[in-house]
C-alpha cells in the first residue's frame, strides 16, 4: 500500500525535540539512496561505527529548521552563520518544493543577521542537488576533494549574494 499523496504546501518551522525521530529517519533514507552507493565500505563502516548521525543530530537539533507535509516530518536544514550544512528531503516529498522552502527560509534568516552571503557544498555525483543550487541563485566557487567520507569524492563549494 502506498502513502496518501502528499497535497500542501510545505510549512517551515523550528525543529522541537520530539523530532529526533523524523529527522534521523530521514537522514537513514537520504544515507541510503543519496551517499550509500558512493562510498567505500570503509567508510560506510566509519559512519556506522561513529554513530554520525546521532551525533549530528543530538548536537544540532534544535537549531534545524524542519518541512512538513501534511503533518508529516519530510525534509530538514541547518547551518552555522552563512553556511548551509545540511539539506535533506525525503523521497516521496521530493519535487514538492520542500527544498526551496528550506532554502529561502535560512536564506531569510541570514540576511535578518546583516548576512550578505550564503555558502554551501555538495558533491559531484549529486547532481540533483547541483541543479537545485544553481536553480537558486548559488554559483561554483570551487572543487576540491572530499575528505569527509575518505572515498575519492570530490565536492563543489557554491556560494550565493543574499
Amino acid at each position: 500500500m502506498s502513502a496518501a499523496p502528499i497535497s500542501t504546501a510545505p510549512q517551515i518551522r523550528p525543529a522541537r525535540a520530539d523530532d529526533r525521530a523524523a529527522v534521523l529517519a530521514l537522514l537513514a533514507e537520504t544515507f541510503a539512496d543519496t551517499w550509500r552507493p558512493q562510498l567505500t565500505a570503509e567508510a560506510i563502516a566509519d559512519y556506522r561505527r561513529e554513530r554520525v548521525a546521532e551525533r549530528y543530530v543530538d548536537a544540532q537539533l534544535l537549531q534545524l529548521l524542519v518541512a512538513e507535509l501534511d503533518g508529516a516530518v519530510v525534509g530538514f536544514a541547518g547551518r552555522s552563520d552563512a553556511f548551509v550544512d545540511s539539506l535533506h528531503v525525503g523521497a516521496q516529498a521530493r519535487r514538492r518544493g520542500v527544498a526551496r522552502a528550506l532554502m529561502r527560509a535560512l536564506e531569510t534568516a541570514m540576511r535578518g543577521e546583516g548576512l550578505t552571503e550564503a555558502s554551501l557544498e555538495t558533491d559531484t555525483f549529486n547532481r540533483a542537488s547541483q541543479a537545485l543550487y544553481l536553480a537558486l541563485g548559488y554559483r561554483e566557487s570551487a572543487r576540491y576533494p572530499d575528505t569527509e567520507w575518505n572515498s575519492g569524492l570530490t565536492t563543489i563549494r557554491y556560494e550565493k549574494a543574499l
